[in-house]
Protein backbone atom coordinates (compact mmCIF):
# COMPACT_ATOMS: atom_id res chain seq x y z
CA UNK A 1 0.00 0.00 0.00
CA UNK A 2 1.27 3.51 -0.80
CA UNK A 3 2.57 5.29 2.28
CA UNK A 4 0.46 8.38 1.65
CA UNK A 5 -2.68 6.32 1.09
CA UNK A 6 -2.01 4.29 4.23
CA UNK A 7 -1.38 7.46 6.20
CA UNK A 8 -4.58 9.00 4.85
CA UNK A 9 -6.59 5.92 5.84
CA UNK A 10 -5.23 5.87 9.38
CA UNK A 11 -5.18 9.65 9.63
CA UNK A 12 -8.69 9.97 8.21
CA UNK A 13 -10.18 7.59 10.74
CA UNK A 14 -8.10 9.25 13.45
CA UNK A 15 -9.54 12.60 12.38
CA UNK A 16 -13.05 11.18 12.78
CA UNK A 17 -12.07 9.96 16.24
CA UNK A 18 -10.53 13.33 17.17
CA UNK A 19 -13.60 15.25 15.99
CA UNK A 20 -15.77 12.95 18.09
CA UNK A 21 -13.25 13.46 20.89
CA UNK A 22 -13.71 17.21 20.69
CA UNK A 23 -17.47 16.75 20.83
CA UNK A 24 -16.93 14.52 23.83
CA UNK A 25 -14.72 17.08 25.56
CA UNK A 26 -17.14 19.91 24.80
CA UNK A 27 -19.82 17.91 26.63
CA UNK A 28 -17.44 17.02 29.48
CA UNK A 29 -16.15 20.60 29.84
CA UNK A 30 -19.69 21.92 30.14
CA UNK A 31 -20.56 19.26 32.70
CA UNK A 32 -17.50 19.36 34.99
CA UNK A 33 -15.48 22.49 34.07
CA UNK A 34 -12.03 22.70 35.70
CA UNK A 35 -12.92 21.97 39.33
CA UNK A 36 -12.23 18.98 41.64
CA UNK A 37 -14.33 16.51 39.62
CA UNK A 38 -12.57 17.58 36.42
CA UNK A 39 -9.16 17.05 38.06
CA UNK A 40 -10.21 13.60 39.29
CA UNK A 41 -11.58 12.67 35.86
CA UNK A 42 -8.43 13.90 34.07
CA UNK A 43 -6.27 11.72 36.32
CA UNK A 44 -8.59 8.71 36.04
CA UNK A 45 -8.81 8.90 32.25
CA UNK A 46 -5.07 9.30 31.78
CA UNK A 47 -4.13 6.39 34.02
CA UNK A 48 -5.54 3.49 31.95
CA UNK A 49 -4.64 5.41 28.77
CA UNK A 50 -1.04 5.64 29.94
CA UNK A 51 -0.73 1.91 30.56
CA UNK A 52 -2.67 1.09 27.41
CA UNK A 53 -0.20 3.08 25.30
CA UNK A 54 2.82 1.71 27.13
CA UNK A 55 1.89 -1.98 27.41
CA UNK A 56 -0.32 -2.04 24.35
CA UNK A 57 0.67 0.30 21.55
CA UNK A 58 4.25 1.00 22.61
CA UNK A 59 5.29 -2.55 23.43
CA UNK A 60 3.56 -4.25 20.52
CA UNK A 61 4.47 -1.70 17.89
CA UNK A 62 8.09 -2.06 19.00
CA UNK A 63 8.28 -5.82 19.53
CA UNK A 64 5.43 -7.74 17.94
CA UNK A 65 5.14 -6.15 14.47
CA UNK A 66 8.80 -6.70 13.34
CA UNK A 67 8.76 -10.31 14.56
CA UNK A 68 5.37 -10.96 12.98
CA UNK A 69 6.64 -9.42 9.72
CA UNK A 70 9.74 -11.63 9.83
CA UNK A 71 7.57 -14.73 10.29
CA UNK A 72 5.28 -13.71 7.47
CA UNK A 73 8.13 -12.88 5.07
CA UNK A 74 10.20 -15.97 5.90
CA UNK A 75 7.73 -18.73 6.80
CA UNK A 76 4.36 -17.59 5.46
CA UNK A 77 1.05 -16.44 6.89
CA UNK A 78 0.14 -19.69 8.78
CA UNK A 79 3.40 -19.56 10.78
CA UNK A 80 2.85 -15.87 11.52
CA UNK A 81 -0.71 -16.59 12.66
CA UNK A 82 0.51 -19.35 14.99
CA UNK A 83 3.05 -16.91 16.44
CA UNK A 84 0.30 -14.34 17.09
CA UNK A 85 -1.81 -16.98 18.86
CA UNK A 86 1.12 -17.90 21.10
CA UNK A 87 1.60 -14.23 22.03
CA UNK A 88 -2.12 -13.81 22.75
CA UNK A 89 -2.19 -16.87 25.02
CA UNK A 90 0.89 -15.71 26.96
CA UNK A 91 -0.23 -12.08 27.19
CA UNK A 92 -3.77 -12.55 28.49
CA UNK A 93 -2.84 -13.98 31.94
CA UNK A 94 -0.35 -11.15 32.45
CA UNK A 95 -2.97 -8.54 31.62
CA UNK A 96 -5.53 -10.12 33.96
CA UNK A 97 -3.01 -10.18 36.81
CA UNK A 98 -1.86 -6.56 36.26
CA UNK A 99 -5.43 -5.28 35.99
CA UNK A 100 -6.62 -7.11 39.12
CA UNK A 101 -3.62 -5.94 41.16
CA UNK A 102 -4.00 -2.32 40.03
CA UNK A 103 -7.71 -2.25 40.88
CA UNK A 104 -7.11 -3.75 44.33
CA UNK A 105 -4.24 -1.43 45.23
CA UNK A 106 -5.59 1.69 43.53
CA UNK A 107 -5.91 3.71 46.81
CA UNK A 108 -2.17 3.35 47.37
CA UNK A 109 -1.27 3.76 43.68
CA UNK A 110 -3.20 7.05 43.59
CA UNK A 111 -1.04 8.44 46.41
CA UNK A 112 1.98 8.11 44.10
CA UNK A 113 0.17 9.01 40.87
CA UNK A 114 -1.51 12.19 42.16
CA UNK A 115 0.15 13.16 45.46
CA UNK A 116 -1.51 16.56 45.39
CA UNK A 117 -4.89 14.84 45.88
CA UNK A 118 -3.97 13.22 49.22
CA UNK A 119 -4.80 16.31 51.28
CA UNK A 120 -8.07 16.82 49.41
CA UNK A 121 -10.37 13.87 50.24
CA UNK A 122 -13.04 15.01 47.77
CA UNK A 123 -10.68 14.78 44.81
CA UNK A 124 -8.75 11.77 46.10
CA UNK A 125 -11.72 9.49 46.80
CA UNK A 126 -13.49 10.04 43.51
CA UNK A 127 -10.20 9.79 41.59
CA UNK A 128 -9.66 6.34 43.14
CA UNK A 129 -13.22 5.30 42.27
CA UNK A 130 -13.08 6.61 38.70
CA UNK A 131 -9.71 5.00 37.96
CA UNK A 132 -10.69 1.64 39.45
CA UNK A 133 -13.87 1.49 37.37
CA UNK A 134 -12.09 2.51 34.15
CA UNK A 135 -8.99 0.32 34.55
CA UNK A 136 -10.27 -2.78 32.65
CA UNK A 137 -9.83 -0.60 29.56
CA UNK A 138 -6.13 -1.51 29.80
CA UNK A 139 -6.82 -5.21 29.36
CA UNK A 140 -9.05 -4.81 26.33
CA UNK A 141 -6.91 -2.20 24.61
CA UNK A 142 -3.73 -4.23 24.95
CA UNK A 143 -5.52 -7.06 23.13
CA UNK A 144 -6.71 -4.53 20.56
CA UNK A 145 -3.07 -3.52 19.99
CA UNK A 146 -2.16 -7.15 19.24
CA UNK A 147 -5.04 -7.59 16.79
CA UNK A 148 -4.26 -4.23 15.17
CA UNK A 149 -0.61 -5.24 14.74
CA UNK A 150 -1.67 -8.30 12.76
CA UNK A 151 -4.02 -6.30 10.54
CA UNK A 152 -1.51 -3.50 9.96
CA UNK A 153 1.28 -5.89 8.96
CA UNK A 154 -1.05 -7.28 6.30
CA UNK A 155 -1.61 -3.71 5.06
CA UNK A 156 -5.15 -3.54 6.46
CA UNK A 157 -5.08 -0.25 8.36
CA UNK A 158 -8.74 0.78 8.25
CA UNK A 159 -10.33 -1.42 10.93
CA UNK A 160 -7.84 -0.65 13.69
CA UNK A 161 -7.99 3.07 12.90
CA UNK A 162 -11.81 3.04 12.85
CA UNK A 163 -11.94 1.34 16.26
CA UNK A 164 -10.58 4.51 17.89
CA UNK A 165 -13.92 6.26 17.40
CA UNK A 166 -15.79 3.76 19.56
CA UNK A 167 -14.41 5.24 22.79
CA UNK A 168 -15.65 8.73 22.00
CA UNK A 169 -19.07 7.54 20.83
CA UNK A 170 -19.52 5.55 24.04
CA UNK A 171 -18.41 8.45 26.29
CA UNK A 172 -20.79 10.86 24.56
CA UNK A 173 -23.55 8.28 25.02
CA UNK A 174 -22.58 7.84 28.70
CA UNK A 175 -22.81 11.62 29.26
CA UNK A 176 -26.26 11.70 27.66
CA UNK A 177 -27.40 8.77 29.80
CA UNK A 178 -26.27 10.53 32.99
CA UNK A 179 -28.00 13.71 31.83
CA UNK A 180 -31.30 12.04 31.04
CA UNK A 181 -31.32 9.54 33.92
CA UNK A 182 -29.94 11.70 36.76
CA UNK A 183 -29.55 15.29 35.47
CA UNK A 184 -26.92 16.24 38.08
CA UNK A 185 -25.74 19.86 38.40
CA UNK A 186 -22.46 20.95 36.72
CA UNK A 187 -19.43 19.64 38.59
CA UNK A 188 -21.33 16.79 40.31
CA UNK A 189 -19.32 13.54 40.81
CA UNK A 190 -22.11 11.56 39.09
CA UNK A 191 -20.80 12.78 35.74
CA UNK A 192 -17.41 11.18 36.42
CA UNK A 193 -18.91 7.86 37.48
CA UNK A 194 -20.89 7.65 34.25
CA UNK A 195 -17.80 8.46 32.19
CA UNK A 196 -15.64 5.91 34.04
CA UNK A 197 -18.14 3.11 33.33
CA UNK A 198 -18.22 4.29 29.73
CA UNK A 199 -14.44 3.89 29.42
CA UNK A 200 -14.60 0.27 30.62
CA UNK A 201 -17.46 -0.58 28.29
CA UNK A 202 -15.74 1.11 25.33
CA UNK A 203 -12.64 -1.04 25.76
CA UNK A 204 -14.72 -4.22 25.48
CA UNK A 205 -16.54 -2.85 22.43
CA UNK A 206 -13.28 -1.98 20.64
CA UNK A 207 -11.84 -5.42 21.27
CA UNK A 208 -14.94 -7.18 19.94
CA UNK A 209 -14.88 -4.99 16.82
CA UNK A 210 -11.22 -5.83 16.08
CA UNK A 211 -11.76 -9.54 16.73
CA UNK A 212 -14.66 -9.48 14.25
CA UNK A 213 -12.58 -7.55 11.69
CA UNK A 214 -9.75 -10.06 11.96
CA UNK A 215 -12.06 -13.05 11.57
CA UNK A 216 -13.57 -11.53 8.40
CA UNK A 217 -10.13 -11.80 6.80
CA UNK A 218 -9.62 -15.42 7.88
CA UNK A 219 -7.06 -14.48 10.53
CA UNK A 220 -8.88 -15.47 13.72
CA UNK A 221 -6.63 -15.90 16.77
CA UNK A 222 -7.45 -18.78 19.11
CA UNK A 223 -6.40 -19.17 22.72
CA UNK A 224 -4.13 -22.09 23.52
CA UNK A 225 -2.19 -23.29 26.53
CA UNK A 226 0.33 -20.53 27.41
CA UNK A 227 3.88 -21.58 26.53
CA UNK A 228 7.09 -19.57 26.79
CA UNK A 229 8.54 -20.47 23.40
CA UNK A 230 11.64 -18.78 22.04
CA UNK A 231 9.53 -16.42 19.95
CA UNK A 232 7.37 -15.47 22.92
CA UNK A 233 10.42 -14.79 25.07
CA UNK A 234 11.96 -12.69 22.31
CA UNK A 235 8.76 -10.64 22.01
CA UNK A 236 8.61 -9.91 25.72
CA UNK A 237 12.37 -9.24 25.78
CA UNK A 238 11.93 -6.59 23.10
CA UNK A 239 8.70 -5.34 24.66
CA UNK A 240 10.24 -4.33 27.98
CA UNK A 241 12.48 -1.58 26.55
CA UNK A 242 9.82 -0.94 23.91
CA UNK A 243 7.38 -0.01 26.66
CA UNK A 244 9.65 2.87 27.57
CA UNK A 245 10.93 3.74 24.10
CA UNK A 246 7.53 3.70 22.44
CA UNK A 247 5.83 5.49 25.30
CA UNK A 248 8.15 8.35 26.23
CA UNK A 249 5.46 10.92 25.48
CA UNK A 250 3.01 8.97 27.64
CA UNK A 251 5.52 8.79 30.48
CA UNK A 252 5.86 12.55 30.11
CA UNK A 253 2.08 12.87 30.47
CA UNK A 254 2.29 10.77 33.63
CA UNK A 255 4.99 13.08 34.99
CA UNK A 256 2.91 16.12 34.06
CA UNK A 257 -0.09 14.72 35.93
CA UNK A 258 1.89 13.99 39.09
CA UNK A 259 3.44 17.48 39.16
CA UNK A 260 0.26 19.27 38.11
CA UNK A 261 -1.75 17.66 40.91
CA UNK A 262 0.11 20.01 43.28
CA UNK A 263 -1.83 23.00 41.89
CA UNK A 264 -5.62 23.28 41.78
CA UNK A 265 -6.95 23.32 38.23
CA UNK A 266 -3.61 22.46 36.57
CA UNK A 267 -4.47 18.81 35.73
CA UNK A 268 -7.67 19.89 33.98
CA UNK A 269 -5.94 22.72 32.06
CA UNK A 270 -3.25 20.33 30.82
CA UNK A 271 -5.92 17.78 29.91
CA UNK A 272 -7.89 20.21 27.73
CA UNK A 273 -4.74 21.56 26.03
CA UNK A 274 -3.51 18.01 25.49
CA UNK A 275 -6.81 17.11 23.82
CA UNK A 276 -6.32 19.88 21.23
CA UNK A 277 -2.72 19.22 20.28
CA UNK A 278 -3.37 15.47 20.24
CA UNK A 279 -5.57 16.16 17.21
CA UNK A 280 -2.69 16.71 14.73
CA UNK A 281 -0.43 14.38 16.69
CA UNK A 282 -2.92 11.55 16.32
CA UNK A 283 -3.78 12.25 12.70
CA UNK A 284 -0.19 12.60 11.50
CA UNK A 285 2.19 11.19 14.12
CA UNK A 286 0.33 8.05 15.09
CA UNK A 287 -0.67 7.40 11.47
CA UNK A 288 2.93 7.72 10.26
CA UNK A 289 4.18 5.40 12.99
CA UNK A 290 1.50 2.81 12.25
CA UNK A 291 2.22 2.81 8.51
CA UNK A 292 6.02 3.15 8.64
CA UNK A 293 6.77 0.33 11.09
CA UNK A 294 5.45 -2.59 9.00
CA UNK A 295 6.73 -0.91 5.83
CA UNK A 296 10.29 -0.59 7.15
CA UNK A 297 10.16 -4.03 8.78
CA UNK A 298 9.21 -5.73 5.51
CA UNK A 299 12.00 -3.97 3.55
CA UNK A 300 14.64 -4.61 6.20
CA UNK A 301 13.63 -8.28 6.53
CA UNK A 302 13.95 -8.50 2.73
CA UNK A 303 17.45 -6.88 2.75
CA UNK A 304 16.13 -3.77 0.95
CA UNK A 305 17.84 -1.07 3.05
CA UNK A 306 17.74 1.46 0.20
CA UNK A 307 13.95 1.28 0.10
CA UNK A 308 13.76 1.53 3.88
CA UNK A 309 15.78 4.77 3.81
CA UNK A 310 13.72 6.11 0.90
CA UNK A 311 10.39 5.59 2.66
CA UNK A 312 11.68 7.02 5.90
CA UNK A 313 12.68 10.19 4.03
CA UNK A 314 9.21 10.35 2.54
CA UNK A 315 7.84 9.87 6.05
CA UNK A 316 9.80 12.87 7.33
CA UNK A 317 8.77 14.97 4.34
CA UNK A 318 5.09 14.03 4.51
CA UNK A 319 4.87 14.39 8.29
CA UNK A 320 6.29 17.92 8.15
CA UNK A 321 4.07 18.85 5.19
CA UNK A 322 1.10 18.08 7.43
CA UNK A 323 2.53 19.06 10.83
CA UNK A 324 4.32 22.39 10.46
CA UNK A 325 1.16 24.26 9.38
CA UNK A 326 -0.73 22.69 12.29
CA UNK A 327 1.98 23.80 14.71
CA UNK A 328 1.99 27.37 13.37
CA UNK A 329 -1.81 27.50 13.46
CA UNK A 330 -1.92 26.36 17.10
CA UNK A 331 0.61 29.05 17.98
CA UNK A 332 -1.25 31.88 16.24
CA UNK A 333 -4.86 31.05 17.15
CA UNK A 334 -4.68 28.99 20.36
CA UNK A 335 -7.04 31.33 22.23
CA UNK A 336 -9.95 31.35 19.75
CA UNK A 337 -9.69 27.56 19.49
CA UNK A 338 -9.95 27.19 23.28
CA UNK A 339 -12.85 29.65 23.46
CA UNK A 340 -14.83 27.99 20.67
CA UNK A 341 -14.33 24.43 21.87
CA UNK A 342 -14.65 24.69 25.62
CA UNK A 343 -15.95 28.07 26.83
CA UNK A 344 -19.44 27.23 28.03
CA UNK A 345 -21.08 26.12 31.27
CA UNK A 346 -18.49 25.84 34.05
CA UNK A 347 -15.62 26.73 31.66
CA UNK A 348 -14.97 30.53 31.69
CA UNK A 349 -12.68 32.97 29.82
CA UNK A 350 -9.91 32.67 32.41
CA UNK A 351 -9.88 28.90 31.80
CA UNK A 352 -9.70 29.51 28.02
CA UNK A 353 -6.72 31.85 28.42
CA UNK A 354 -4.82 29.35 30.56
CA UNK A 355 -5.52 26.49 28.14
CA UNK A 356 -4.45 28.71 25.22
CA UNK A 357 -1.15 29.54 26.90
CA UNK A 358 -0.36 25.87 27.51
CA UNK A 359 -1.46 24.98 23.97
CA UNK A 360 0.87 27.61 22.47
CA UNK A 361 3.83 25.97 24.21
CA UNK A 362 2.77 22.45 23.24
CA UNK A 363 2.57 23.64 19.62
CA UNK A 364 6.29 24.42 19.71
CA UNK A 365 7.01 20.79 20.54
CA UNK A 366 4.46 19.28 18.13
CA UNK A 367 6.89 18.75 15.20
CA UNK A 368 9.30 16.98 17.55
CA UNK A 369 6.57 14.71 18.94
CA UNK A 370 5.66 13.66 15.39
CA UNK A 371 9.25 13.33 14.14
CA UNK A 372 9.92 10.97 17.04
CA UNK A 373 7.05 8.81 15.74
CA UNK A 374 8.78 8.78 12.35
CA UNK A 375 12.27 8.01 13.67
CA UNK A 376 11.52 5.27 16.20
CA UNK A 377 10.19 2.74 13.64
CA UNK A 378 13.68 2.71 12.09
CA UNK A 379 14.95 1.22 15.36
CA UNK A 380 11.98 -1.04 16.06
CA UNK A 381 12.02 -2.49 12.53
CA UNK A 382 15.64 -3.56 13.14
CA UNK A 383 14.57 -5.14 16.47
CA UNK A 384 16.52 -2.53 18.43
CA UNK A 385 14.37 -1.30 21.29
CA UNK A 386 17.27 -0.73 23.71
CA UNK A 387 18.69 2.40 22.06
CA UNK A 388 15.37 4.27 21.99
CA UNK A 389 14.81 3.15 25.59
CA UNK A 390 18.13 4.70 26.68
CA UNK A 391 17.28 7.96 24.99
CA UNK A 392 13.78 7.90 26.44
CA UNK A 393 15.21 7.61 29.96
CA UNK A 394 17.64 10.48 29.32
CA UNK A 395 14.92 12.78 27.98
CA UNK A 396 12.51 11.72 30.71
CA UNK A 397 14.99 12.81 33.38
CA UNK A 398 15.46 16.05 31.46
CA UNK A 399 11.67 16.48 31.26
CA UNK A 400 11.17 15.93 34.98
CA UNK A 401 13.94 18.36 35.92
CA UNK A 402 12.87 21.16 33.58
CA UNK A 403 9.11 20.71 34.10
CA UNK A 404 9.46 20.70 37.88
CA UNK A 405 11.67 23.79 37.90
CA UNK A 406 9.41 25.72 35.55
CA UNK A 407 6.18 24.56 37.21
CA UNK A 408 7.04 26.28 40.48
CA UNK A 409 7.75 29.47 38.52
CA UNK A 410 4.98 29.46 35.91
CA UNK A 411 2.50 26.70 36.82
CA UNK A 412 0.97 24.52 34.06
CA UNK A 413 2.75 26.40 31.18
CA UNK A 414 6.07 25.41 32.76
CA UNK A 415 5.17 21.73 32.49
CA UNK A 416 4.27 22.17 28.82
CA UNK A 417 7.62 23.89 28.17
CA UNK A 418 9.59 21.09 29.81
CA UNK A 419 7.73 18.43 27.83
CA UNK A 420 8.22 20.23 24.50
CA UNK A 421 11.95 20.74 25.09
CA UNK A 422 12.31 17.08 26.06
CA UNK A 423 10.62 16.02 22.80
CA UNK A 424 13.17 18.00 20.77
CA UNK A 425 16.03 16.51 22.79
CA UNK A 426 14.73 12.99 22.13
CA UNK A 427 14.46 13.68 18.41
CA UNK A 428 18.05 14.98 18.30
CA UNK A 429 19.37 11.83 19.99
CA UNK A 430 17.39 9.44 17.80
CA UNK A 431 18.36 11.17 14.57
CA UNK A 432 22.05 11.52 15.42
CA UNK A 433 22.41 7.80 16.09
CA UNK A 434 20.54 6.76 12.93
CA UNK A 435 22.83 9.01 10.87
CA UNK A 436 25.97 7.62 12.56
CA UNK A 437 24.85 4.05 11.82
CA UNK A 438 24.13 4.85 8.19
CA UNK A 439 20.43 4.09 8.58
CA UNK A 440 19.18 7.57 7.77
CA UNK A 441 20.29 10.60 5.77
CA UNK A 442 18.10 13.36 4.40
CA UNK A 443 18.03 12.87 0.65
CA UNK A 444 18.19 15.74 -1.84
CA UNK A 445 14.44 15.97 -2.25
CA UNK A 446 13.81 16.25 1.50
CA UNK A 447 16.54 18.88 1.91
CA UNK A 448 14.88 21.00 -0.76
CA UNK A 449 11.31 20.51 0.40
CA UNK A 450 11.57 21.07 4.17
CA UNK A 451 12.54 24.79 4.06
CA UNK A 452 9.75 25.38 1.53
CA UNK A 453 7.24 23.67 3.80
CA UNK A 454 8.34 25.93 6.66
CA UNK A 455 7.98 29.05 4.49
CA UNK A 456 4.48 28.02 3.40
CA UNK A 457 3.51 27.40 7.03
CA UNK A 458 4.71 30.84 8.14
CA UNK A 459 2.72 32.44 5.32
CA UNK A 460 -0.36 30.54 6.44
CA UNK A 461 0.26 31.68 10.04
CA UNK A 462 0.12 35.31 8.96
CA UNK A 463 -3.27 34.67 7.35
CA UNK A 464 -4.75 32.85 10.37
CA UNK A 465 -3.56 35.55 12.78
CA UNK A 466 -5.01 38.28 10.57
CA UNK A 467 -8.35 36.47 10.44
CA UNK A 468 -8.34 36.14 14.26
CA UNK A 469 -7.80 39.88 14.66
CA UNK A 470 -10.61 40.63 12.21
CA UNK A 471 -13.09 38.18 13.79
CA UNK A 472 -12.18 38.72 17.46
CA UNK A 473 -15.54 40.40 18.34
CA UNK A 474 -17.38 37.21 17.29
CA UNK A 475 -15.80 35.31 20.18
CA UNK A 476 -17.49 37.57 22.75
CA UNK A 477 -21.00 37.02 21.40
CA UNK A 478 -22.14 33.37 21.43
CA UNK A 479 -20.90 29.80 21.13
CA UNK A 480 -22.29 29.57 17.60
CA UNK A 481 -20.45 32.72 16.53
CA UNK A 482 -17.22 31.48 18.10
CA UNK A 483 -17.46 28.13 16.32
CA UNK A 484 -18.21 29.92 13.04
CA UNK A 485 -15.18 32.15 13.62
CA UNK A 486 -12.87 29.17 14.18
CA UNK A 487 -14.28 27.47 11.09
CA UNK A 488 -13.52 30.58 8.97
CA UNK A 489 -10.02 30.91 10.45
CA UNK A 490 -9.20 27.24 9.88
CA UNK A 491 -10.72 27.20 6.41
CA UNK A 492 -8.90 30.38 5.40
CA UNK A 493 -5.64 29.05 6.80
CA UNK A 494 -6.02 25.73 4.97
CA UNK A 495 -6.72 27.52 1.69
CA UNK A 496 -3.75 29.85 2.20
CA UNK A 497 -1.44 26.94 3.02
CA UNK A 498 -2.50 25.03 -0.07
CA UNK A 499 -1.72 28.00 -2.31
CA UNK A 500 1.58 28.72 -0.53
CA UNK A 501 2.68 25.07 -0.58
CA UNK A 502 2.26 24.82 -4.36
CA UNK A 503 3.63 28.33 -4.98
CA UNK A 504 6.78 27.73 -2.90
CA UNK A 505 7.33 24.23 -4.30
CA UNK A 506 6.72 22.46 -0.98
CA UNK A 507 4.82 19.79 -2.92
CA UNK A 508 3.12 19.26 -6.26
CA UNK A 509 0.06 17.48 -7.61
CA UNK A 510 2.31 14.98 -9.37
CA UNK A 511 4.12 14.10 -6.14
CA UNK A 512 0.85 13.66 -4.26
CA UNK A 513 -0.56 11.40 -6.99
CA UNK A 514 2.62 9.32 -6.96
CA UNK A 515 2.57 8.96 -3.19
CA UNK A 516 -1.10 7.92 -3.32
CA UNK A 517 -0.56 5.24 -5.96
CA UNK A 518 2.99 3.97 -5.48
CA UNK A 519 3.28 0.81 -3.43
CA UNK A 520 5.63 0.67 -0.44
Amino acid sequence: MAILRGTFIVGGWTMVSRVLGFLRDIVIAAAIGTGPVADAWAVAFRFPNLFRRLFGEGAFNAAFVPLYARKMEGEGVPAAQQFAQAILSALLPVLLLVSAAAMIFMPWIMQAYAPGFVDDPARYDIAVDYTTIAFPYLLFMSLVALYAGVLNTHGKFGAAAAAQSILNVVLIAASLIVWYAIDPPPGDPAWGYGLAWGVAFAGAAQFLFLAWSLSRRGLSLRLQRPRLTGDVKQTFRLAVPGIIAGGVSQISIFVMTVIASLQDGAPAVLYYADRIYQFPLGIVGVAMGVVLLPTLARHIRGAREDLARHWQNRGVELSMLLTLPASVALMTVSLPIAIALFERGAFDRASSEMVAMVLFIFAFGLPAFILNKVMMPAYFAREDTVTPMRYAVITLVFDIAVSTALFFQFGAPGIAAGTSLAAWANFALLTRTLVKRGHFTLDERARQRLPRILAASVAMGAVTYGLWLALQPWFDQSNAMALAGVAIICGGGLFAYGIAAFAFGATSLGDLKTQLSRST
